[in-house]
């Protein structure tokens, strides 16, 4: 059973930063993908980066790009997104998930996420 537990979140001024981590336990060597995804309230779930595990590729929305980083550190089973510059609208819960499949441009779209975190609030205030 694969688990992701969340953490790092909480509130900023804009211009701030947060670094997020997601640990994870029972993955297995089909999972290829983890990303990290957010809702804010009234809207609905979007993907806001993802890395490719065998390759270490990475994608980004283009709201985040410049600002966020993935990355995973794979000696403590982690995964960490850094979030500088952080604006108002980056006001979300930021959900961690695990996925399968082979190399994609579009991994929001085209990967099926199996397993997610129970999510980790991020305020930012102007």
């Amino acid at each position: 059973q694969v688990q992701l537990v969340e953490s790092g979140g909480g509130s900023v001024q804009a211009g701030g930063s947060l670094r997020l981590s997601c640990a994870a336990s029972g993955i297995s060597y089909s999972t290829k993908y983890m990303a990290w995804f957010r809702q804010a309230a009234g809207n609905v779930r979007e993907g806001v980066a993802a890395i490719y595990t065998a390759f270490g590729s990475t994608y980004y929305a283009d709201s985040v790009k410049g600002r966020f980083i993935i990355s995973r550190d794979n000696a403590k089973n982690t995964l960490y997104l850094q979030m500088n510059s952080l604006k108002p609208e980056d006001t979300a819960t930021y959900y961690c998930a695990a996925g399968e499949g082979g190399f994609t441009y579009f991994p929001f779209q085209n990967v099926k996420y199996n397993a997610w975190g129970q999510g980790t609030q991020v305020t930012v205030s102007s």
